[in-house]
């Protein structure tokens, strides 16, 4: 009898998604390859350029972002979003993503939101990157995308930590790794000086802003809603990780590190690394 069938749940958390890489790294490192892949918002992308083989190119990106080079993937429009996407998305198309679930060397799904129901839309074929897109599209962030006549928005809305599509997915054993457990720490950006030439430093200004008052500066909008949706997702997940349990949860340490933070890769990514060494003794005896 062969080992179980091992399914991965990659949460939703904005930057610190980025920590998913250590995840998966880690458990290359100690053997251990998921059969199946499970993502929700960045954990959506993270997954597919897993599944797509691109994880090597993608650390080595992540690992070189800048302040700069984050504030230039923002395409701003008011068109349902602060962010369009229509930028950043062509570019990791090109270099991260396969062009369809069919390319991919093991099974992968992500999860949306219909914006228009609110229901659970499981994406698991035809274009790989419309279900990327429309899993990342942090409502106010994110323009919502449209896929298959529906408007779809961020699956961290309703499910952020897809551990139910793993088993869906026939996983005997499902690693959850949640994003969201250090949401009582969240932490409200500073204003920060903004080096970056023309339109970058006045985006990066407006985004970023602060506004006073006597009790201090006061949240930016774009901390205003990042950490609304952190929140409210956080109080999901653990809700429905109560009813839909993991058999391994991984649950890296991101407290200090803010939703916006891209350009934080590589301390996201020993966090996740770590935490996840943290539960391998576990891992593998489930898996013998």
């Amino acid at each position: 009898m062969g080992r179980p069938r091992l399914g991965i749940a990659l949460g939703s958390g904005s930057a610190r998604g980025w920590a998913h890489i250590g995840v998966l790294r880690a458990l290359q490192h100690a053997g251990i390859e998921p059969d199946l892949v499970c993502g929700t918002s960045v954990g959506a992308f993270v997954g597919a350029a897993y599944a797509s083989k691109k994880l090597d190119d993608l650390e080595e990106w992540v690992a070189s972002l800048t302040r700069r080079d984050v504030l230039g993937f923002f395409d701003v429009g008011l068109g349902g979003g602060l962010i369009k996407g229509e930028r950043l998305l062509n570019f990791v198309a090109e270099r991260f993503l396969a062009a369809d679930f069919t390319d991919l060397d093991r099974p992968f799904a992500c999860v949306a939101t219909d914006l228009a129901n609110g229901r659970e839309i499981w994406l698991k074929e035809g274009g790989l990157i419309d279900a990327v897109r429309a899993s990342i599209a942090v409502p106010g962030l994110f323009a919502p995308h449209a896929v298959g006549g529906r408007f779809l928005v961020d699956g961290g809305l309703v499910n952020p930590v897809p551990v139910s599509l793993c088993r869906a997915l026939d996983a005997d054993v499902v690693i959850a790794v949640d994003l969201g457990m250090d949401t009582i720490n969240l932490r409200l950006r500073q204003p920060a000086e903004h080096s970056e030439p023309g339109w970058r430093r006045r985006v990066g200004r407006w985004l970023t802003r602060n506004g006073k008052n006597g009790d201090g500066p006061r949240p930016s909008l774009t901390d205003v809603l990042t950490n609304s949706v952190a929140i409210m997702q956080g109080r999901i997940s653990r809700s429905r990780m109560a009813g839909e349990p993991a058999d391994v949860l991984v649950a890296p340490r991101l407290g200090q590190m803010g939703l916006l933070d891209y350009q934080r890769g590589v301390e996201a990514l020993t966090a996740g690394r770590k935490a996840t060494e943290h539960m391998l003794p576990l891992l593998h005896a489930m898996l013998e």
